[in-house]
Order: C-alpha cells, then sequence, then structure tokens
C-alpha cells in the first residue's frame, strides 16, 4: 500500500492528481480497439463478402444471378464494351490466319529444303560432268596440236648467203653490175616472220651529213620517226639505210671521201650487203655523184642512173621530193575534167651539153655508139614538132629555147625552163605533156626527166615519154602505160596522130591512173620513203606490218532489260529471215594468203587503177592487206566452204549458203545524248540473225546516265567513248569489229529485220560495193555549174573501207565533215566509187526509216542539204573529177520469193 500510495502520489494521486493518469490509459485503450477493429474490417470482411457472393448465386435460376458470370452476349450489351468485343473478335481471327500460314510456310520451307539438297546434289554431279568435259576438251585440244604439228611445216631461218662478221677474203662480184638479190642480199637476216626491222643510220653522225640538203634531211628524218618498220635495234634489222643526198655543191665530199666513210659505217661489213643508199632530189640538176663511188652490195635509190650503173630489181628509181616539207595543196590541183584542154600537147625545155657531168670523162654521143649511124633523133624531134605547131591542125606549144636562163641539166639532156610555177600553168592547160629523154642512151633516167614527170602528173597533165629505154620512177612494180604514153623516138612523126585518136574515156582513165600515182608515190616523203620500203620488203616477199587498228575504250554499263519484239520488226511478209543461230557470235575467218599473195599477186595488185584488188596501192604505207586484218575487199580472203542450198526459193532463202555459208556481221550505230531512241533502236535489233555484236559510237563527251538500263539483245552491246565529237568517228577501224561486213547506221533509222538481212545477202554477192536502202541522187546544176545533192541514212560495207576512210583518204574531206558536222556518208561514197569506179547498190523500195516520235536530227535543219551542196563540190575538187557513178537498177527479194518445180532445180541453180 506504500509503494501503491508512493506511486499514485507521484503520479499525482487519486484526487485532483489522478485523472491524467486515467485519461493516459483510456487513450491507450481506444488507439488498442482502432486497431483491432481496423484489422478485423480489412481481413474478415473480405473474406466474408467472397463467401457470401461464392454461395448466393448457387441457385438454378440464372436470372436470380447478381454477381455470377455473364455471357458474352450480356456484356456486349453494354455500350462502352462493344468496340473492345469488335477488335477481340478481329484480332483472334487474325491469330488464326497466321497461324494458318505459319504452317504453310513450314511446309513450303520444307519442300525447299528438299529442293535445296537436289540441287546441291545436281550441282556435284554438273561439276563432276564439267570436269570430265575440260578433260575431253584438253585431250582434244591435245591431239588438235599434234594434228597440227604433223601437218605444218617447220620454220627455220633462211641458209645465210654471206658472213655475219666482216671477212676481208669473202669476194665481192666480179662486177657491181652484177649484183642482185640472189647474190647481194642476205635473206637470213629477213626470215619471213621477222615484220620486215628497218635500221637507219643518223646522218649527223658522219662528216657528209653537215652537207645534206636541210629541207630533204628534215623531212626524211620526220618520215623515219613515224615509219612503222624502223627500228633502233640494229642487231635485229634486215635492211640498213643511210640518206646521202641530196648533197649541196659547195660542201659536197669528194666520191674517195664518201666512199671511204661508207665502208666506216658500223654494220657496213666489208661489202655493204643489206645497206640501201639513198639520194633523194628535190631539183632537177641534182648530180648523180654516187656513180664514181664504190658501194659494194648496196643497194641506191635515186632519180639518176647511167646504164652501167643501174642494176634492174636491185637497185630503186625514185621520184623527187619536190614537197619536202609540206603537204600539197588538193584545191590548187586543177580538177580533171573537162578532159580536152586548151594545149593538145606542150613542151618547153633547152638542149645544153656543156655542163658539168658526174661521170669522169665527157664523151659525145657518136663516140660512145662506136661508129655505128647516128641516133640521137633529137633533130629530128625538133622539126617534126615545129611542123605540126605550124600546121595549127590543134593548139600546141614547143619551145626549144628557154626565155631566161635554163636550169642547170646533164649532157644530152633537155634542161627545164622558167620557175616551177610558170611550168605548172602551162601544163594545167595541156592535155599531154612531152618528155623527151636525154640523146645520152647510157642515161637511163635523170633527174629532170623524173621532175618533169612529177609536174604533168601532178597537174594531170597524160605524161607523153620519148625514148623506150627510159626507166621511170618504181618501174618494176608500176604499171606506166595504163598513165602515161611511152613512144620510141623513131615514132616521132606519128605521135600527132597517135595523140588525136584516143578516145576521151582512155584520156580520162590514164588522168585519173596518173593522179592516183602522184598522190600515192610521188607527192610527199612520207610516200616516196614509205614506197621504196615497200618495193623491197615485196622483193624479199616479206608480208605488210598490220593496219593499225583504233582501240576502242568502252564505257562501262549495265546490261540486263530484257528487249521486247517490235511489232514493226517482226512483220517480215514471207520473207524468211534465215535460221536462227544459237552459237555464239564468232569473227570472220582472219586472212590467211598474205605470203602466197606478196609472191604471187602484188605486181597485179599495185600496177592498175582503183578496183577491188587496186585497193592496195592506195596505201602506201602497207600494199598488201596484212595478217591481223580480218577481211578483203574483193572476198578472196575466205576460203570457200562448200556450196549454197540449192532448191526452191524458199528452200534457198533457208540457209545463208553462198560461198561463204558462215559468216556475221556487225551493226555500228552513232548517237549523241539521245538515250530514249538509242535504247529503242537496240531493242528493235532483237532476234536479228546473223549479227555478231554492237557497237555503239558514243559520240557525246557527257557519259550515259549510270542508272540507264541497257537491252539485252543476245548478243554483245561494246559501248565505245570517242575523244571528240566527230561523225567521223562512224567509220573508225574499231579494234571490236570482228567481222567483214559492217552495218552502218544512225540510231533514229527504222529498219525491219528481213531488210536488213536482205541486204546483208546481196552484200555478200558484191564485197567491194556499198550497199544501201535510201536512193540519193547527185546532180550537176547548169545555172549555177555546180552539184547538187537532192537528200542516206544506213549502208552496208566492207570493213576494209573504214580503214581507207580513217588512214588514207584526204585529211581535208575529214576536216571538211567535222566543220560541217555532216556529210561523212557522202565522203564514204565518194571514196568507194573512187576506188571501185562502181555504184552502190540499192536494195528495197522504201523511201524513208525514220522512226516515228524520234526527236529532231540534224538532217531536219534547213542548212542541213545547203551544207551537203558545198561538200560535194569540195569533194569534188580534192579528187579532181566526180566519182560517183548513177544506178539504173534496184534489188529486190523477189528471188527469195519465188517457187520453182523440183525439176527445174538445176535451172535455177544455174540462174
Amino acid at each position: 500500500e506504500l509503494m501503491t500510495g508512493y506511486t499514485m502520489l507521484r503520479n499525482g494521486g487519486v484526487g485532483n492528481g489522478g485523472q491524467p493518469w486515467v485519461l493516459r490509459w483510456s487513450s491507450r485503450i481506444r488507439l488498442t480497439w482502432l486497431s483491432f477493429t481496423l484489422f478485423v474490417i480489412l481481413v474478415f470482411f473480405p473474406l466474408i463478402a467472397h463467401y457470401y457472393l461464392t454461395t448466393i448465386d448457387d441457385a438454378d435460376d440464372a436470372g436470380k444471378r447478381i454477381f455470377g458470370p455473364r455471357t458474352g452476349n450480356e456484356l456486349c450489351e453494354v455500350k462502352h464494351v462493344q468496340d473492345l468485343c469488335r477488335i477481340r473478335e478481329s484480332v483472334s481471327e487474325e491469330l488464326l490466319q497466321l497461324e494458318a500460314k505459319r504452317q504453310e510456310l513450314n511446309s513450303e520451307i520444307a519442300k525447299l529444303n528438299l529442293k535445296i539438297e537436289a540441287c546441291k546434289k545436281s550441282i556435284e554431279n554438273a561439276k563432276q560432268d564439267l570436269l570430265q568435259l575440260k578433260n575431253v576438251i584438253s585431250q582434244t585440244e591435245h591431239s588438235y596440236k599434234e594434228l597440227m604439228a604433223q601437218n605444218q611445216p617447220k620454220l627455220s631461218l633462211p641458209i645465210r648467203l654471206l658472213p655475219d662478221k666482216d671477212e676481208a677474203a669473202f669476194p665481192l662480184p666480179k662486177s657491181n653490175r652484177n649484183c642482185r638479190l640472189h647474190n647481194c642480199f642476205d635473206y637470213s637476216r629477213c626470215p619471213l616472220t621477222s615484220g620486215f626491222p628497218v635500221y637507219v643510220y643518223n646522218s649527223d653522225d658522219y662528216p657528209f651529213g653537215s652537207s645534206l640538203d636541210p629541207l630533204i634531211k628534215q623531212a626524211f628524218e620526220a618520215t623515219v620517226r613515224t615509219n612503222v618498220y624502223v627500228t633502233e635495234n640494229a642487231n635485229i634489222a634486215c635492211v640498213y639505210i643511210i640518206l646521202v643526198g641530196e648533197m649541196q655543191e659547195p660542201v659536197m665530199p669528194k666520191p674517195t671521201e664518201l666512199e671511204q666513210q661508207l665502208h666506216s659505217l658500223p654494220y657496213w661489213r666489208t661489202d655493204g650487203h643489206n645497206h640501201l643508199i639513198i639520194n633523194l632530189s628535190r631539183k632537177s640538176e641534182t648530180q648523180n655523184f654516187i656513180y664514181n663511188v664504190s658501194t659494194g652490195r648496196a643497194m641506191i635509190a635515186q632519180s639518176t642512173f647511167y646504164d652501167v650503173q643501174y642494176r634492174p630489181g636491185f637497185d630503186i628509181v625514185v621520184s623527187p621530193l619536190v614537197h619536202a616539207m609540206s603537204e600539197p595543196n588538193f584545191l590548187e590541183i586543177p580538177p580533171q575534167v573537162p578532159v580536152k584542154r586548151k594545149y593538145l600537147f606542150s613542151f618547153q625545155g633547152e638542149k645544153i651539153e656543156s655542163l658539168r657531168s658526174s661521170l669522169q670523162e665527157v664523151r659525145s654521143f657518136e663516140e660512145e655508139i662506136e661508129g655505128n649511124a647516128p641516133a640521137d633523133y633529137d633533130d629530128r624531134i625538133i622539126t617534126t614538132l615545129k611542123a605540126v605547131q605550124d600546121s595549127k591542125l590543134d593548139f600546141v606549144l614547143v619551145e626549144f629555147t628557154c626565155k631566161n636562163q635554163p636550169k642547170a641539166s646533164l649532157p644530152t639532156e633537155w634542161a627545164l625552163c622558167g620557175e616551177r610555177d610558170d611550168r605548172l600553168e602551162l601544163l594545167k592547160l595541156s592535155t599531154f605533156a612531152l618528155i623527151i629523154t636525154p640523146g645520152d642512151t647510157r642515161l637511163v633516167i635523170s633527174a629532170g626527166c623524173a621532175m618533169r614527170l612529177f609536174e604533168a602528173l601532178e597537174v594531170g597533165a597524160i605524161p607523153v615519154v620519148l625514148g623506150e629505154q627510159v626507166q621511170l620512177p618504181y618501174n618494176d612494180v608500176i604499171r606506166w602505160n595504163e598513165a602515161a604514153l611511152i613512144i620510141p623516138k623513131p615514132r616521132i612523126t606519128e605521135v600527132h596522130f597517135l595523140l588525136r585518136s584516143i578516145s576521151d574515156n582512155d584520156l580520162l582513165a590514164m588522168r585519173r591512173q596518173g593522179r592516183f600515182l602522184w598522190e600515192t608515190y610521188f607527192s610527199t616523203s612520207d610516200n616516196v620513203f614509205s614506197t621504196v620500203l615497200a618495193i623491197i620488203r615485196t622483193r624479199i616477199q616479206i608480208p605488210a606490218a598490220p593496219i593499225r587498228e583504233e582501240a576502242a575504250v568502252e564505257i562501262p554499263h549495265r546490261s540486263g532489260k530484257a528487249a521486247g519484239t517490235d511489232p514493226n520488226m517482226a512483220d517480215n511478209g514471207d520473207l524468211d529471215l534465215g535460221p536462227v543461230e544459237t552459237e555464239p557470235p564468232y569473227a570472220s575467218p582472219k586472212y590467211l594468203r598474205n605470203f602466197t599473195l606478196t609472191a604471187m599477186d602484188i605486181y597485179r595488185n599495185w600496177n592498175s587503177a582503183p578496183g577491188p584488188f587496186h585497193l592496195f596501192p592506195y596505201t602506201p604505207f602497207d600494199p598488201v592487206l596484212p595478217s591481223e586484218a580480218k577481211f578483203l575487199g574483193s572476198g578472196t580472203g575466205f576460203r570457200p566452204i562448200g556450196g549454197g542450198a540449192g532448191g526452191s526459193g524458199k528452200e534457198f532463202q533457208a540457209a545463208l549458203g553462198g560461198n561463204v555459208p558462215r559468216e556475221q556481221f556487225t551493226v555500228v550505230m552513232l548517237t549523241y545524248e539521245r538515250e530514249e531512241v538509242l535504247m529503242n533502236s537496240l531493242e528493235r535489233l532483237n532476234g536479228l540473225p546473223y549479227l555478231n555484236k554492237v557497237v555503239v559510237v558514243w559520240n557525246s563527251p557527257k557519259l550515259p546516265s549510270e542508272d540507264l538500263l541497257w537491252p539485252d539483245i543476245g548478243v554483245p552491246i561494246m559501248v565505245v567513248r570517242t575523244e571528240k565529237n566527230s561523225l567521223n568517228n562512224r567509220f573508225l577501224p574499231w579494234d571490236e569489229i570482228e567481222t567483214e561486213a559492217v552495218l552502218s547506221i544512225d540510231d533514229d533509222a527504222h529498219l525491219r529485220h528481213d531488210e536488213i538481212m536482205f541486204g546483208f545477202r546481196v552484200w555478200r554477192e558484191a564485197r567491194d560495193r556499198i550497199v544501201g536502202f535510201p536512193g540519193r541522187y547527185h546532180a550537176w546544176d547548169v545555172a549555177h555549174q555546180s552539184w547538187l545533192y537532192n537528200s542516206n541514212y544506213s549502208c552496208e560495207l566492207s570493213m576494209y573501207y573504214a580503214y581507207l576512210y580513217s588512214y588514207v583518204m584526204p585529211q581535208a574531206i575529214r576536216d571538211m565533215v567535222d566543220e560541217y558536222i555532216n556529210c561523212e556518208d557522202i565522203a564514204m561514197n565518194f571514196l568507194v566509187s573512187h576506188l571501185t569506179r562502181k555504184p552502190p547498190i540499192k536494195v528495197t523500195s522504201r523511201w524513208t526509216f525514220r522512226c516515228p516520235g524520234c526527236p529532231q536530227a540534224l538532217s531536219h535543219d534547213d542548212s542541213h542539204f545547203h551544207e551537203r551542196h558545198k561538200c560535194i563540190n569540195f569533194f569534188v575538187k580534192v579528187y579532181g573529177y566526180m566519182p560517183l557513178l548513177y544506178t539504173q537498177f534496184r534489188v529486190d527479194s523477189v528471188l527469195f520469193k519465188t517457187r520453182l518445180p523440183h525439176d527445174k532445180t538445176k535451172c535455177f541453180k544455174f540462174i
């Protein structure tokens, strides 16, 4: 009790001090109860509610259920839940579809896996088959090489005729005059496959080099630098060349000094075999200073020879080098028509016998013939020609005394009168030009006679040479009787009658041939030097070097666009296009007759005026078609492989047949920034038989669009980039062209397949001709005294003409084409007609080939035809005459549509 009381006292007691304690105790009780009550509500009440909710709806009457689960329809009656229901149903349906697709894809994957396994097995089998095929091919190639080795003759070097090194004891010929190729030329240095390497000495390294005419030396050096045969390796050379003239008079070395310098050449080898000494003359008074020089076995090429000095078939008579450092101006050369000129013939000259000769001793003509009757007909010639002039039957001009100081000349030679320009003006007025050879028959050719011949050919005066003993330039390879009249002097009294009896056609043919010879072999230093080398190379039967081809720089492009079929292209009537070939493109057969042609046909090829075989002389650097060229204009470059299929026209057209039954052609298409037009034109070539490839000449500096998709037409499409925008690029001999036949066509020309095929068949029968589609013509405008052009889109021609157009045709014509951006087709027609003297061949009867809807072309410009008028007249001035020829027939495809009875087959074949 004391403790309790003490406690109560400390806490305020029972009285006034006990009430706070009670209050604190009661608040604790309330907190505890409140916590308990909350616990019961939060724990037991949810349990009771759950129990109640699960038992209150156990009644069978579903309508009395309050909280039980309801059907979907009942829930969907609630407005805000309807959209959710529709979404659920849609998702459920899509899930079912995806599941079905998944199962389907799994099934397909399983099938594809099986196919992959099968393909893997097929690939393995194909690899095994390919390996077997490779083994078979390798064995076949090995067998082929063995057969070729058995059937091909072994090629070895020629037998050495002369010593390789200096041998003092090796005997020289008994006389230099006896030198010929068989005893003075070492063939062992010039195998057939050597390529004819030529080494040229530098004249400046020797004392006589300072005495050479500067213009001659400069022109010679420029020519040597560009010649394809010249080599700097003297150890492999076939021929060694040294230039010794023309010498300048004041500093001309003595014959003994020149002889010592020649014998000291590093590759002279005692006797000078395989050497060529060239003495060019730029003036008519050039002296024959080599006459007293011992040249051993060396060949000599010059314009003046005495009979005791000249060795036929060994030495070479060359033309004068008049245009040493300048190209001839074709516009200053008179035209070849009219045929008859003011004077029937003309001659100016003066005979001087007191000038210094290169002979050691000058003797009279009477002394030389040793007592025989005088044979100097000069007096009779003078008397006869003056009588013709006095008769006035024809206008002639003969002068035997120069008005001014005559040019220096050799004894008994007729010296030239006046300056060169004055002589040319007289020759331009002369139909014939008389050339009287020296009275001294020992002088077989002189620089003065060669100069007269050069000037006559240059201006179109037909040379009349009095003296049959003369050796004209390159006489052993040029048939001079087709360009000049060579008349013995005793026939001087018949000359007038002979000249009057020649018809105009023959006069024009001789004038044209003379112009051709002058342009090809006389006109420039390049022509002279190349002709000399070509003569030596032909004599020793070495084929020419390949003609240079134009390297094609390809523009990368994407292909793969499937080419469609143009319904216009498929409309071929009842004309078959021939068998559709499944084999890949193949090149035309190589030209394999180089060696035999060099040995057998070269003289026939060189000597005549333009024609199928006469293409060769038009290329002085290469008179024989090289082995790398693909064709020959006349078609003899192919070996006949059986005849064509006979029978009816239908059977005949079903195979290519002919002498070359396996052949293709190349399409060359020029374009300039017309991609859509180009793509359409290329698609039209899809399925064209016998097409080897298409060469697209991209003439624009702007490259094609990178995203441009080129059509797949079944053959390669080569897009060639050009250096400049020039229409001449159409005819460049691209190295990608592997066929002889070339179809040159614009990118907007519209040709059907049957038309192309028929043109190809026609060309195969006339390989030296141009086969064209639209006809055009030229006409003489009497009122304006000029030629007119009456509107050429495509043509088929031989690849050989591309070489001639690009490398041989006068540069002035190509410059004209670049200036006007026009006329390249006319230029090609001029060239081919000039060479073949045949008109082109027109096929089909359609008049226009332009595609509808194509953009504006150059030919639609008003100035187009005016420029072509100018081109024709300019080309006529360059050629000197109008080479184009008219044709009055057209080739149609009637033969291929003809149906003949089988019993008439032989007649059909014969026809």
